[in-house]
């Protein structure tokens, strides 16, 4: 057997699972600090494939193994290595309480509405659209991706505001610190090699109602809503026909970054953000400015709005979209086009009124390397007329056009 033992976090070593092990795997610190068997080999994790085969060497000499972590080591933990290269029968874990259990304990905050996502040797990106689209969320953090390249994310006036908290050598007496900053001041330190996890929080959300499932909030029951679920002008939003195949070809999800540029009401803006992802708002329009605001409010999720024409309002937002829609037209729709398509990581969908400006539309990303398809959308919904009768009552057409940036083109986040 593999005995995996965590602490780390208030915690403290069984000295009897140490007994007689003729193995013991961990980092450095935990060696040190634990009484670890005078005969027992030591092996300081660094690369993790070379530890692995040291373990199997003691394992088929029939000597006992004990492995070291921080925490909990099944939560973004050791046991998953350990598991898929000898067996889960293979493991006795005992867990200690996870950093993230320990942090959010120390600002007596609950956590089973938090999301918790690790940038350990992943793309920061994916963490920092979760901050951004969730009230409060935990990270944990790894080399080039600590508190100080966080907050240096997160200080983009777009991202509205947020709070970090940096919990650093958890547990450790005379050692642990815990930190409010915000992300200019998280950007402007050197934190060290101590820190545990960072979570981010939304002042204004960080305590919600009761919840039944952990994490991240259940996707919406529904969406393609109806128009009348959103604050509209003259009719001035993209009808939910043509809303449903838009956000299909979106496919928005938590850690994406999408922008919705010439939002009028923000239907889109706002369906994207019930889906996960973290949403940017672009609108010329003051009164459309505030009912984006409205509308992200009335439905509870958080879209960044800014109040800019486009192209030129694009050249401010610091962060590549995976995604983007462009619901306006006018004179400018190339241009708009194509600025979108040259930042964009995965997908640019167009909705067009006017037929003639379709070439224009899909010459814009073509030219950018995108491959593009397209439909022109009929639809008529049912209309009651007197005597109990209905009637099939037509909309206007539109155009849906979109493109996709080859697979081997764009770059893939990692989960």
């Amino acid at each position: 057997m593999i005995t995996v033992v965590g602490t780390g976090t208030g915690g403290a070593y069984d000295t009897g699972v140490l007994s007689g092990a003729g193995l013991v795997v961990g980092a450095r610190r935990h060696l040190d600090a634990a009484p670890l068997p005078e005969a027992a080999e030591r092996v300081v994790l660094g690369p993790l494939a070379p530890a692995l085969d040291v373990v199997a060497e003691h394992l088929a000499a029939r000597r006992r193994v004990v492995v070291l972590a921080s925490g909990d080591p099944g939560f973004f933990g050791i046991v998953r290595a350990l598991a898929e290269r000898f067996g889960p029968k293979r493991l006795d874990v005992r867990p200690g309480v996870s950093s993230v259990a320990a942090a959010f304990a120390r600002i007596a905050l609950p956590w089973d509405d938090a999301v918790v996502v690790s940038a350990h040797g992943r793309d920061l990106r994916w963490a920092v659209n979760v901050c951004r689209a969730r009230p409060k969320a935990a990270v944990l953090t790894g080399p080039g991706a600590g508190p100080a390249e966080l907050g240096a994310a997160l200080a983009d006036p777009v991202c509205g505001e947020r709070i970090l908290v940096v919990a650093s050598a958890l547990g450790e007496p005379g050692g642990e610190r815990v930190e409010r900053v915000t992300p200019a001041e998280a950007a402007a330190r050197d934190w060290g090699g101590a820190v545990n996890v960072v979570l981010c929080l939304d002042p204004a959300r960080a305590l919600s109602g009761a919840r039944t499932v952990a994490g991240a909030a259940p996707p919406p029951a529904g969406w393609a809503l109806p128009e009348e679920a959103f604050a509209h002008r003259d009719s001035m939003i993209t009808k939910f026909e043509v809303r449903a195949l838009a956000l299909a070809r979106l496919g928005p999800r938590l850690g994406d970054l999408v922008w919705d540029v010439g939002a009028g009401s923000g239907s889109v803006a706002v369906e994207c953000a019930r889906l996960g992802a973290a949403v940017v708002a672009v609108e010329k329009d003051a009164d459309g400015v505030a009912r984006v605001r409205a509308n992200a409010a009335a439905h509870g999720v958080d879209v960044a709005v800014v109040h800019g024409r486009a192209p030129e309002a694009l050249a401010g937002l610091r962060d590549d979209p995976d995604a983007v829609f462009v619901g306006g037209g006018g004179r400018e729709l190339p241009t708009v086009v194509a600025a979108c398509a040259r930042r964009a990581r995965r997908t640019v969908v167009v909705a067009l009124a006017a037929l003639d400006r379709v070439p224009v539309a899909r010459a814009a990303l073509t030219e950018a390397g995108f491959v593009c398809d397209g439909v022109l959308l009929h639809s008529s919904r049912l209309a009651p007329l007197p005597g109990d009768v209905t009637r099939l009552a037509a909309a206007n057409p539109v155009f849906l056009l979109w493109g996709e940036r080859p697979a081997a083109s764009s770059e893939g986040v990692v989960q």
